[in-house]
């Protein structure tokens, strides 16, 4: 008996000690972020600061690796009520979560107040010339330079050709194997040399290859913990990105050493940030260029892999959904003359219910969680501060999740896109305002061709239907959709 008192008697005091603890440490961590910031014209918005140097890491890491990821923000509206604006401490700093389409859109769309804020790991990979480090007249004359060779009507139309080059023979490789691939995978080296055609031109398929092994290791550092020691994820994609960039240095190189012997040979993006000029008419420097090949290339495959991969599990989750995509496809090919060969970007325009699946499937799917900025001065925005030097994390997961959205946020239903009147920010994948993504009209485009292709010809078989999802970095099934293709008969 006396045994057992005394054991009882252990345990409550490492209870209460842990209790006192908890409690001190979170108080004192609230004290040394909120309260030695001075008197504010305006509260901060509710919320807490979590622990000392980590936060609220715990509790976000916990949750998005579980299956069920949205109960980091519910857990915030339950604590302290749907203000949909709360303060935290996340990836390193003191931050503002917003998470209504209003104030996301009052942040996306409000370049004076809001800079881009991503963590130390995303910008050292970045580096300092990609579009997350430069300032804004840099970003609007970049953005002029490129629009309409990535968006424009004739680049568009123009790209079908080389996305359907690719496409097609590389469904026919994944359908002949006859054997269980890691379908997520393949989209990704499928995307990648599509995206490498546009941006590069034609490049040696062993650079490639290399290319897509190397933004495969820099991935997980993007924000990951900023230690730069063996064992860590980010050491690991720091050594990849020196990799990458003495690639596209030596790909750098070899342009303009073919620029004197072949004049008039097929440009690529690359080609085309090599030629620009400024005011003063200064060409950039190479570390700009790379910069920004860098992240142009890594956003467009994983965006359009991640966004089809997805398209194709959802469709074949619902069968009645898959033979309406499949039919209106079927339709294009009956509809046009024995003469043509491919799509045009006219039949692309002209199909209802594909953009729907594509909409949907970016809404579901998420590919990120949070747009990062931050604020130089403090803001006052919906009767709370912002103050200086805190990030800003607009939430747009937990808007495209919201039921009170999107009824059954869970669910995948393209037809909610039918008429839909949806209010201005309740939809922002790509963000919105001057920095939304210049590539989303190529990304969309891609991903049609491709799954146009695929309902024709093939289906899907994953080994492991509805299985668990990992949610970082991105969301994707645990085994990275292990699965046949099979041709269709």
């Amino acid at each position: 008996m006396g045994l057992e008192l005394l054991l009882w008697s252990i345990v409550a005091v490492l209870a209460g000690t842990y209790v006192f603890l908890f409690g001190f440490l979170r108080k004192l961590n609230e004290w040394y972020c909120v309260s030695r910031l001075g008197k504010k014209q305006n509260p901060l918005p509710p919320g807490d600061m979590g622990w000392p140097f980590i936060g609220n890491m715990w509790s976000f890491l916990r949750a998005f690796k579980s299956q069920d990821p949205d109960s980091f923000i519910n857990n915030l509206i339950k604590r302290h009520g749907r203000t949909s604006i709360y303060k935290t401490h996340l990836f390193g700093s003191p931050s503002v979560i917003v998470c209504s389409p209003e104030l996301c859109r009052k942040v996306l769309t409000d370049d004076e107040h809001f800079l881009f804020g991503y963590p130390s790991s995303a910008t050292q990979l970045g580096g300092k010339k990609s579009l997350y480090g430069i300032s804004n007249s840099e970003h609007r004359r970049l953005r002029r330079l490129t629009t309409d060779p990535i968006n424009g009507h004739e680049a568009l139309a123009l790209y079908i050709g080389h996305i359907e080059d690719i496409v097609i023979p590389s469904l026919e490789d994944l359908a002949g194997m006859n054997r269980p691939i890691k379908f997520f995978n393949e989209m990704k080296r499928i995307g990648f040399k599509v995206i490498a055609q546009i941006f590069l031109g034609s490049t040696q398929e062993s650079v490639l290859s290399s290319m897509v092994k190397y933004y495969t290791e820099l991935f997980p550092g993007v924000l990951s913990i900023p230690i730069n020691l063996p064992g860590f994820a980010f050491h690991k994609a720091l050594k990849a990105r020196k990799k990458l960039v003495k690639t596209i240095q030596a790909e750098l190189d070899v342009r303009r050493a073919k620029k004197s012997m072949v004049p008039n040979r097929k440009k690529g993006m690359m080609d085309l940030l090599m030629e620009v000029e400024n005011e003063n008419g200064e060409k950039l420097e190479d570390e700009h260029i790379i910069d920004l090949l860098l992240l142009i290339l890594f956003a467009g495959h994983e965006t359009t892999a991640h966004t089809a991969m997805w398209a194709i599990i959802y469709l074949h989750d619902h069968p009645e959904m898959l033979q309406k995509a499949k039919e209106e496809q079927e339709a294009i090919i009956k509809r046009r003359s024995s003469s043509q060969k491919g799509l045009t970007l006219t039949e692309i325009k002209q199909m209802e219910y594909l953009p729907k699946v594509v909409d949907e499937s970016l809404r579901r799917s998420n590919f990120a969680f949070s747009i990062f900025r931050k604020v130089e001065a403090d803001v006052n925005i919906n009767g709370y501060t912002i103050p200086n030097g805190w990030k800003v994390l607009v939430w747009h997961r937990a808007i495209h999740m919201d039921p009170n959205i999107y009824s059954n946020p869970k669910e995948f239903l393209p037809s909610r896109w039918e008429n839909h009147r949806f209010k201005a920010g309740s939809f922002i994948p790509f963000g919105a305002g001057s920095r939304t993504c210049p590539g989303a009209d190529l990304g969309k485009l891609e991903i049609s061709i491709f799954l146009h292709y695929f309902l024709l010809n093939y289906r899907l078989e994953e080994l492991n239907p509805r299985g668990p999802i990992n949610y970082l970095p991105l969301p994707r099934p645990a085994d990275n959709c292990l699965a046949r293709i099979i041709k269709l008969q």
